[in-house]
């Protein structure tokens, strides 16, 4: 992610300076209280024409708004992926021995026990493992060093805490060996460690105590704290080693390992597509820590994880490739995979030499989309997916264009996917929006961040694009800095006031995602975010909410409609109206949307022409839906999760003509349900 008023930095015309002046007025006149106002002659008045017709506007495409995943502020380390224990194989204090294992931390004092790490895993890309020495005895032993009740060992408190709840059920894996015969209690117990909440023993005899084991367990709680850790303990004077350590819920989402309520939420949205898995971190600082592919697919015990030196930690690609592509079919979502060309933030691989990079891509291809009896294909089938994965769009790189060789590198992976792969939609990181790319494309990556009344003045950024040549995908934006605080709804009001041009611009833009998606609260590298969760707990910002607006616009019908107002009020309002179909009923609706960016109600008078003969508009089955908040700068949180959300209420004067209001300051859906009139006879 880079923060520039647009993808190229571009300096922002007079016009949105000149608005940005009027919205600074408009935000200090902001009223302390918004209800419905009243349609009065006193507010400026709106006339919006909608031509209903068959043959009106154009289809929008089915990708229009998606989703874009990135690992940051460890939205998939200890978030959406359900992992609970962090650092599960010791390597994130290096290979080098001994070594940092934090989190994890020791139960008992010194005197009674010793860790420490060896290289001795059976894991070839994972060497290091945790050495337990228990230098106490059993209660019943002479010895003057004796073991409490509970016993001794190591703990992890996963990330800030693991969300254990009453009549759950985890699944806790692990490897084991020790020296002799042991009895190791595995257990979730309170953040303090003064409750169990959960426990199961392992019996290990001295037959076989010296071979490395695979241990699987199923944990029931019969009680609950939300900052939980897990615990494996022993009473017997002994050494044992534990590697690849892992605890997760077994409800997650379809069950594939993501946190249920939090897949939950994307899933809501109805995304047209995934974007995966960045970003920066896709690049990495230095090569060294880019995202590999392939050192994250297969067993996890296999995945020797990588420090993200962008966003600055460990993570152990338990969300690697075949998670991406998996959570995007559970989603419903088309996968679009950003790899790695060859360039990271501080190097760039010469284009005479890429040919290795172009060869691993194609093996990721192969892996996505390959035959059972490929070699990639037949690893993801091995994985649990025998059937190809929908991998139609790959983005070469990730905001490189401006990079060293990145043209000579982006034309040799172009050539060699399109010669294998020729439907393939290949993505530049060169903005083409103002003037021609120099090279071949399906589409080109676009990236704003920007202040919200820059990116409300951006509504209109499309309108004068080449309807000719590479389609756009505007794969990150969103409003950032003092305006945006950690999800204003300011930030809000003005990117649904940038997605309704995109809407109206969607015959060339054809896929747009806002970034970033999540946020650890414990953790945040980046602000605002879409959803904001802890270890047992979820929001989601006003730009969450703002995105719920567009979630029936994939595939819709965009109508061909004017507005027609004075000067002042264009400046502050942008509209569009659509026919989409209701996925439940089968019948089809129009919806109207508008933002008002200004301080003052606007009367809204909506005609509706050329509608089919055969249809009519039901009131009964139609809605207003408004978002707006007392203050500009309001945001959801744990404590008010709801303060800024959309409230729905009944469209009981639904018509082709109708009067209604928009709110100052506010987002608004006004959904008209459609009925056949041959149904009624």
């Amino acid at each position: 992610m880079l923060e520039l008023g647009a993808s190229n930095g571009r300096v922002l015309q007079l016009s949105g300076l000149i608005l940005g002046v009027l919205c600074f007025v408009l935000v200090l006149s902001y009223a302390s209280n918004h209800m419905l106002p009243a349609y009065t002659q006193t507010n400026p008045t709106v006339t919006f024409t909608v031509d209903a017709s068959i043959s009106s506007g154009h289809r929008i495409p089915s990708t229009l708004f998606g989703l874009f995943f990135e690992e940051i502020n460890h939205a998939g380390t200890g978030g959406l992926w359900a992992e609970l224990v962090q650092n599960r194989g010791f390597e994130a204090g290096g290979l080098n021995t001994p070594s940092d294992i934090r989190p994890w931390v020791a139960v008992g004092t010194e005197t009674q026990v010793l860790l420490g790490t060896d290289r001795s895993s059976p894991f070839v890309k994972n060497p290091v493992a945790l050495r337990v020495a228990i230098l106490c005895d059993a209660e019943d032993s002479s010895s003057s060093n004796q073991c409490p009740h509970r016993g001794v060992g190591v703990s992890n408190p996963g990330f800030w805490g693991m969300d254990i709840r009453e009549g759950a059920t985890y699944t806790v894996k692990f490897w084991l060996r020790s020296t002799a015969s042991l009895s190791l209690s595995v257990s979730f117990t309170s953040a303090d460690g003064s409750q169990t909440l959960a426990q199961e023993t392992v019996e290990v005899d001295s037959k076989t105590c010296h071979t490395w084991l695979n241990q699987s367990l199923e944990l029931k709680a019969t009680a609950s704290d939300h900052y939980a850790r897990l615990s494996l303990t022993s009473r017997n004077r002994s050494v044992f080693w534990l590697d690849q350590v892992s605890a997760m819920p077994t409800d997650t989402f379809k069950g594939h390992g993501f946190r249920k309520e939090l897949a939950l939420m994307l899933a809501d949205l109805k995304p047209g597509f995934f974007r995966f898995p960045g970003g920066c971190f896709v690049e990495g600082d230095r090569l060294i820590n880019s995202f590999r592919w392939r050192e994250t697919v297969g067993p996890y015990e296999e995945r020797p994880g990588h420090y993200g030196d962008v966003w600055n930690y460990w993570t152990d690609d338990g969300f690697g490739f075949f998670e991406g592509l998996q959570l995007a079919e559970d989603l419903g979502a088309l996968p679009i995979w950003v790899f790695n060309n060859g360039i990271s933030h501080q190097e760039s691989v010469p284009t005479e030499l890429i040919g290795a990079y172009v060869l691993d891509t194609l093996d990721g291809i192969e892996f996505a989309r390959g035959p059972l009896n490929s070699t990639w294909g037949a690893l993801r089938s091995q994985m649990g997916h025998p059937d190809p994965f929908d991998l139609r769009y790959l983005a070469i790189g990730n905001e490189d264009c401006w990079k060293p060789y990145y043209r000579g590198n982006y034309m040799k992976f172009y050539e060699a996917i399109k010669a294998k792969y020729p439907d393939m939609q290949l993505i530049s990181n060169c903005d083409g929006s103002k003037s021609a790319l120099d090279h071949p494309a399906d589409l080109y990556d676009y990236h704003v961040y920007t202040s919200a009344n820059n990116l409300f003045a951006m509504r209109h950024q499309f309108d004068d694009t080449s309807r000719y040549g590479p389609k756009v995908f505007v794969s990150e934006y969103a409003v950032t800095g003092n305006d945006a605080g950690r999800g204003s709804f300011l930030a809000g009001l003005a990117e649904a006031g940038f997605l309704i041009g995109i809407e109206l611009n969607s015959d060339v833009v054809s896929l747009a995602s806002y970034a970033p998606l999540f946020v650890n609260n414990n953790d945040r590298r980046w602000n605002p975010d879409a959803i904001v969760f802890d270890s047992w707990q979820h929001y989601g910002t006003p730009g969450y909410w703002m995105q719920q607006f567009f979630k029936h616009s994939n595939n819709a019908s965009l109508l061909f409609s004017t507005v027609q107002a004075d000067a002042a009020t264009n400046n502050v309002l942008i509209m569009s109206a659509l026919r989409a179909k209701n996925d439940s009923t089968g019948s089809d609706y129009l919806v109207i949307k508008a933002v008002n960016y200004g301080g003052t109600a606007l009367n809204l008078q909506l005609v509706i022409t050329n509608m089919p003969s055969s249809d009519k508009i039901q009131a009964l089955d139609s809605s207003m839906t408004v978002l707006t908040s007392g203050n500009l700068m309001d945001e959801n949180s744990f404590f008010q999760p709801t303060k800024v959300v959309p409230t729905v209420s009944k469209a009981e004067t639904a018509g082709p003509n109708m009067r209604l209001t928009l709110p100052a300051f506010s987002i608004m859906a006004l959904q008209l349900g459609l009925s056949s009139m041959d149904a009624d006879m």
